[in-house]
């Protein structure tokens, strides 16, 4: 059944800040730019934007979740002065960006609010994410004593499983990694714009969790971006193409293991989301002229893959050999770089890379197939959720 929100709302404008690796700048000057240039691309002046959604969790544990300094949430721009007209506003815990994107559609379709702000905010912090945490609580009580606590060793381990099911080799990683960072270093906005990255590089980095090496893991950035959304038929009114939202859904399935997250759990969990989207838009895998998918870690991608039905279970790490995925290939994957080499962002510059492409600015990393792209987030049993974006109104 097709959504009644379907195409309903379209994005209208995107900004983005400066992106570094480590800043005494406070953070909320950096949302500030992206919040202006989203705005300002958009054709609109500050005070026409009367609702704000975000996902303002700190990527860190331990974090004090200081408003303009570890993170940015909705009170940070209610501080402004334009935001007095502010009747709406979202502020998720849980899932990523696309569930600020579909609550932001939800309240444009329903008249809550008739523009909406929606963006997200990275910090580095200084030294390592490790000394922000100095308990493990919870379940992670019972893993950290094994060096099994967060995100990288329960990657690790799916990805050590998929490996050994599949038959395929770490070193084959290394075409999806590498062809990303091309992307990167034709992506202003990515931190790695400058840097090339070669397979020998791949090789030769230092391992992090086995299987798991430096570039198979998001490099921490601070830095924002912002998404400008109001309905459609408004969105025909202003200066830049609109870009449609035509399904956004969130992962809902449990999961099998409580302490960490196995591989079958994240295809598992990435079916039914995917199936969800397609529903919705009333569209098929098929159609889908490029894919922005979650890469906190590099295997997510392929787990990702083989939800969507790009590929059968198994299959991901010979389907992204060969410029399959690349710019100019049967299926373009994160032609902004994604995660590995423009920088975490927690989906919010695959959001953003989706609508660049849909509009046709993407440059030198312009995809042909400008007709829907597919946006997935989440890893994909952790906070997974996506949005199929549409350069037309279906």
């Amino acid at each position: 059944m097709t959504w009644a929100n379907r195409c309903a709302v379209a994005v209208v404008g995107v900004g983005f800040s400066a992106v570094e690796r480590r800043t005494t700048t406070p953070l909320g000057r950096f949302a500030d730019d992206a919040a202006a240039a989203a705005i300002a691309d958009a054709g609109l002046t500050p005070d026409a934007v009367d609702g704000l959604a975000t996902y303002p969790t700190p990527p860190f544990e331990g974090a004090a979740a200081r408003s303009g300094e570890d993170m940015v949430d909705v009170e940070h721009f209610l501080q402004a002065p334009w935001a007095r007209g502010v009747r709406w506003y979202s502020q998720a815990g849980e899932g990523m960006v696309t569930t600020s994107v579909r609550d932001a559609v939800h309240a444009l379709a329903a008249g809550a609010c008739t523009t909406a702000l929606v963006w997200r905010a990275m910090y580095v912090p200084p030294g390592t994410y490790g000394t922000h945490a100095g308990t493990a609580p919870g379940d992670a009580a019972f893993a950290a004593p094994y060096c099994c606590a967060g995100a990288i060793p329960w990657h690790a381990l799916a990805y050590r499983r998929y490996l050994e099911r599949s038959g395929g080799r770490r070193e084959a990683m290394a075409a999806l990694v590498v062809e990303q960072r091309r992307n990167a270093n034709r992506n202003p906005h990515a931190v790695f714009a400058d840097r090339a990255l070669t397979e020998q590089d791949y090789a030769a980095a230092r391992m992090v969790a086995d299987p798991l090496c430096l570039f198979d893991c998001d490099v921490p950035v601070t830095a924002a971006i912002a998404l400008v959304l109001t309905t459609a038929d408004r969105a025909r009114d202003l200066p830049r193409p609109p870009v449609y939202v035509a399904a956004a859904a969130q992962q809902t399935t449990r999961r099998e293991h409580r302490l960490h997250y196995t591989m079958d759990d994240h295809v598992d969990a990435g079916e039914p989301l995917v199936r969800a989207l397609c529903e919705q838009a009333g569209l098929g895998v098929r159609d889908v002229g490029s894919a922005q998918l979650y890469d906190g870690f590099a295997p997510s991608v392929l787990y990702w893959l083989e939800a969507a039905g790009f590929c059968g279970r198994g299959e991901a790490l010979d389907f992204v050999q060969d410029g399959r995925v690349a710019v100019d290939g049967e299926l373009p994957v994160n032609t902004g770089g994604g995660s590995l080499s423009q920088g975490r962002m927690h989906g919010m510059g695959h959001l953003a890379e989706a609508v660049v492409q849909l509009r046709g600015d993407a440059g030198e990393r312009q995809v042909a197939d400008r007709g829907a792209a597919l946006v997935l987030v989440g890893s994909p049993m952790l906070r997974g959720g996506g949005v199929l974006l549409t350069a037309d109104s279906l």
